[in-house]
């Protein structure tokens, strides 16, 4: 079981620009957050994940970072840090950072010398490269759309990013760098924060040699992933930084690590690797789209099946080996009541299923802001009232390919990074209770229904459904170390699953649409001895639990008990 504090605890996200607003300059701020930490405790949430917040010219909303020991203006000052850290520690929770050590901004010092010129001491600070055959050094093809590569007419080379231009990659090829940044991330332990999230960290190793990519007929292809995600360097660097850094400190790390399988995480997160607790994995984020290799834009219906298997995977090849994090939404995810749920004519019911789902697996769940709240996607008319890079690079690009306005909208409105990104909804007044002035992204319309100020006061709300999730994981090892089993695995309405610990087992079941199937659980799986621990449905009377009749998006957890004159 090897238990840790880092795997009973529940972590809730902050996206802080969009968080809460302090001082009526439209966007969110350290003050803002401090002022909400009192909502956070009475949630119930053990560990707070804040997003970027140091010093950045904000190009892609704080990932891209000019100085890693100093906070970004917008937010505050180092004295708003520390009394934010100091009050959060006050209410008994805990602070993880979120650390780029991919790629820096721009315009940090490191950046400005070392493109100064080809001879510069920090020249080697960062990837450069000649250009070939009057173009870029290979066809690898950026996240944000484009080549990685970038044309400095300065010293007429070209240096490499992975994502945006303004966010140049460090080469952790240079030892001088390793360094500077190990020393980074201990002045941050020093300071007292519990833990970092490790943002691109599958990226820091590229290729040797930095050669075109190849699909598997031999010929060019754009998309060049697998020529830096994942290399095995990327182990060693972690090792190092573990036992150089880490391994001094009882924390949390968590990597954002996509394009692998359980097998593969293992290699960052498995017992006696020294590198990661836990990574986010990213199979199931990629359910709708039309094919593995098509992008996230274009968007089909899920299967209920291809997530169970997705995540029947990870619960079992991780159990006793490592450790998930569980999610369904973030900053970069659309709403998950928006997407895997319903958030016209059940929003409250299907966000309720789809929190006990997460929280009842094994592993860490993890809360986005508002999704305690049951949030929604937003559908902006103009092109002109969204904020992200990545959704605008996107929008230029199929104009010039000629595709029609509204069919890019439709992808946009389903997929678009700002879904998530919309101010957080406090209350009916102006501006959702986010700010006092304008706020940096619009607001969703739908913000006198959907707040906090409601939902606290509704004790059958959505909120007071996650303070109940998050209560039981506390009072229930099983529900945090229990062993996972799937039932009825070609059902493809109904999830169940059981967890396991020693002669406690919970059982749950999940309708995943808005139907009324019946649940028939085969023989032996209900135990004489089961107590409901929660719904988001009121019981009827004289119902058979052996062949249930669900309502739309009905969740319901047991607890069994396994011993004499119990089933199973």
């Amino acid at each position: 079981m090897n238990p840790k504090w880092w795997k009973e605890n529940v972590v809730y996200q902050i996206y802080p620009i969009s968080f809460k607003d302090s001082n009526g300059d439209g966007i969110g701020d350290l003050r803002g957050v401090i002022s909400k930490l009192d909502y956070l405790q009475e949630l119930g949430v053990d560990m707070i994940w804040i997003c970027p917040i140091y010093k950045s010219p904000n190009h892609d909303n704080g990932y891209d970072i000019s100085d890693y020991c100093d906070i970004m203006k917008e937010f505050g000052t180092m004295d708003d840090f520390d009394t934010m850290l100091r009050e959060i520690h006050a209410r008994g929770m805990k602070l993880m950072m979120d650390l780029v050590l991919n790629h820096t901004s721009h315009e940090h010092p490191w950046f400005i010398e070392s493109r100064a010129s080809k001879d510069n001491p920090k020249r080697d600070y960062y990837i450069w490269r000649k250009g070939k055959n009057g173009g870029p050094p290979n066809n690898w093809e950026s996240y944000f759309s484009g080549s990685v590569w970038e044309l400095d007419p300065q010293t007429d080379e070209y240096y490499l990013h992975l994502y945006s231009k303004y966010q140049p990659d460090l080469n952790w090829e240079n030892p001088v760098v390793i360094d500077k940044l190990h020393e980074m991330v201990q002045w941050w332990l020093k300071k007292g924060v519990d833990g970092f999230r490790f943002d691109a960290i599958a990226h820091i190793a590229k290729t040797h040699g930095y050669p075109d990519a190849l699909n598997p007929a031999g010929t060019p292809t754009v998309r060049a992933y697998e020529m830096f995600s994942n290399l095995e360097n990327v182990h060693t660097l972690l090792q190092n930084l573990h036992d150089q850094v880490l391994y001094y400190y009882d924390i949390m790390t968590v990597g954002e690590t996509s394009g692998l399988g359980p097998e593969q995480a293992l290699d960052y997160v498995g017992d006696g690797r020294r590198e990661l607790n836990m990574t986010f994995q990213f199979e199931h984020m990629f359910i709708d789209a039309a094919s593995p290799g098509s992008g996230k834009w274009d968007v089909v219906p899920w299967s209920l099946l291809d997530l169970k298997q997705i995540i029947t995977n990870w619960q079992t090849v991780l159990h006793d080996q490592g450790w998930n994090a569980n999610y369904l939404c973030n900053h970069d995810q659309p709403r998950s009541v928006s997407r895997f749920g319903n958030d016209l004519y059940y929003r409250v019911p299907s966000a309720k299923m789809l929190a006990t789902f997460i929280h009842m697996l094994e592993g860490t769940p993890y809360i986005y802001q508002g999704e305690e709240i049951g949030m929604t996607n937003v559908a902006f008319e103009s092109i002109d009232n969204y904020r992200d890079v990545e959704t605008l690079n996107y929008y230029e690009e199929r104009r010039r390919a000629g595709v029609p306005e509204e069919k890019i909208m439709a992808a946009i409105h389903a997929k678009s990074r700002d879904n998530a990104r919309t101010p957080m909804q406090w209350d009916d007044s102006h501006e959702g209770g986010f700010t006092t002035g304008v706020p940096w992204l619009k607001v969703n319309s739908n913000v006198m229904e959907i707040n906090a100020m409601n939902a606290v006061k509704d004790p059958d709300s959505i909120y007071h459904y996650y303070r109940q999730l998050i209560a039981l994981r506390k009072q229930h090892k099983v529900i945090v170390y229990g062993k996972y089993e799937l039932l009825l695995p070609d059902d493809n309405e109904i999830y169940v699953y059981t967890r396991t610990l020693e002669d406690q087992q919970l059982l749950v079941i999940l309708n995943f649409f808005d139907k009324e199937p019946v649940c028939q659980l085969p023989s032996g799986v209900v135990s004489e001895k089961s107590q409901l621990l929660i719904s988001n449905y009121p019981l009827v009377k004289g119902e058979d639990l052996a062949q249930l009749k669900l309502r739309p998006y009905e969740a319901r957890v047991y607890l069994q008990s396994l011993k004499e004159g119990a089933a199973n």
